[in-house]
């Protein structure tokens, strides 16, 4: 079984607009549809709330691993965890992972979570069909940020 997701996107905007989206807490809480309580610090806890409509019960929490300007933004956090009476505290978070490498006409955007082999098994294939789909959207909705 793979232990990882990859989406690679070619956005038409400039590495630093693509940079701010990503790390700016606010500009990322539009795109990826989550209402964030302050300013991503590596090291530290980022909180808040899904909007995505049916998720709005979601707690978003990650854990800030990288802010390397402009190449690389990472977090970990624990994959479709969306049952609010499953305390998923226990398990190993996986990583998420964002290249950034300027091109000819903008950015090209590399998205990676890899770790899924220590999900427990009973939530394993689930967490990895679930959050495929999820990074095949919001790849899409980065793209839209940037570009419009």
């Amino acid at each position: 079984m793979l232990d990882r997701i990859e989406k690679n996107i070619e956005l038409n905007a400039p590495i630093e607009k693509v940079w701010h989206a990503l790390t700016d807490y606010q500009a990322f809480g539009e795109w990826f549809r989550v209402k964030i309580e302050k300013p991503f610090v590596v090291g530290e806890v980022s909180t808040g709330y899904i909007t995505y409509p049916g998720y709005e019960h979601v707690k978003w929490q990650v854990t800030i691993k990288a802010m390397d300007a402009p190449h690389l933004f990472s977090f970990t956090w624990h994959p479709y965890a969306i049952d609010p009476d499953v305390d998923y505290s226990g398990e190993a978070p996986t990583v998420v992972e964002f290249h950034l490498k300027a091109t000819e006409n903008g950015t090209h955007l590399r998205g990676i979570e890899s770790g899924f082999d220590a999900i427990p098994t009973h939530r394993r294939n689930e967490a990895m069909r679930a959050n495929e789909g999820g990074w095949e959207e919001q790849m899409k909705n980065i793209k839209a940020y940037v570009e419009r």
